[in-house]
């Protein structure tokens, strides 16, 4: 059984899409928002309680509707609403890539790297654009690449974060493993005035890609590679580590 989860909501394209291809192969069980939680990181709920309701689509049972993160939904999945273990945890698809600094906020990796935690193999899987939103071949690239990643016997801890190019299938050049690069979002605040007069502001900002890094995630995905890099929930710094051994602290 493999459970899929999003930070788009239940209903969402994206992961319409990969339930679609997946569920032609074996058992999939959808475990995700009941509303939009995208860059929420790995929020998780611990001041509220979370509700979830049974979904159905097209009067087929599509799985658990969770009034939380997503990574709430994978720990109430796999704590709670299972009942078995799943195999696997897919996180996707998502509206817009995940790569390089954006890994840090998408509650797409954090559901994959909870997965992770847990002791589930994981694969995180973003479309690279906000507008054309056609999922059929990420869908139908991940419904071939699952398979591989449980015979991969990758380290424990081990999210593969796969970014797809939105164009069509017949474009695409090939299939890279990458590094996660330095590609970030600079932000900008819209000042504005609500019908009250009161002052608020609205953040947007433009991805920009460092032309001085190489072989990186959101360089291989702008000439049209799909790229898949493994991420870790560990962000210890060993080489500094080993450094600041020999420094002494006073206290």
């Amino acid at each position: 059984m493999i459970l899929l989860t999003n930070d788009d909501g239940i209903f969402s394209d994206g992961i319409r899409a990969l339930r679609e291809a997946i569920v032609s192969k074996e058992k999939a069980i959808v475990v995700a928002p009941d509303s939009e939680q995208s860059a929420v990181g790995h929020a998780i709920t611990i001041s509220n309680p979370l509700r979830v309701k049974e979904t159905h689509f097209n009067g087929e049972f599509w799985g658990y509707a969770v009034s939380g993160t997503p990574a709430d939904c994978v720990k109430i999945a796999v704590g709670s609403l299972l009942e078995e273990k799943p195999k696997i945890v897919i996180s996707g698809i998502n509206h817009g890539g995940n790569l390089g600094t954006c890994v840090i906020y998408s509650g797409t990796v954090s559901a994959a790297t909870e997965a992770a935690i847990l002791g589930i193999p994981s694969i995180a899987v973003s479309l690279n654009d906000f507008e054309n939103l056609d999922f059929s071949f990420a869908a139908s690239f991940i419904a071939k690449f699952y398979p591989q990643v449980l015979s991969m016997n990758l380290p424990k801890g081990i999210v593969l974060n796969v970014n797809v190019p939105a164009i069509p299938g017949s474009e695409i050049k090939g299939v890279v493993f990458a590094k996660q690069g330095g590609l970030k979002v600079v932000d900008e605040f819209e000042k504005r005035k609500d019908p009250r007069g009161n002052l608020y502001y609205w953040m947007s900002g433009d991805v920009v890609l460092d032309p001085n890094e190489k072989n990186t995630d959101g360089e291989y995905v702008s000439k049209n590679y799909v790229t898949i890099t493994p991420v870790h929930y560990d962000l210890t710094h060993y080489k500094t580590l080993e450094k600041l051994k020999d420094v002494k602290i006073d206290f």
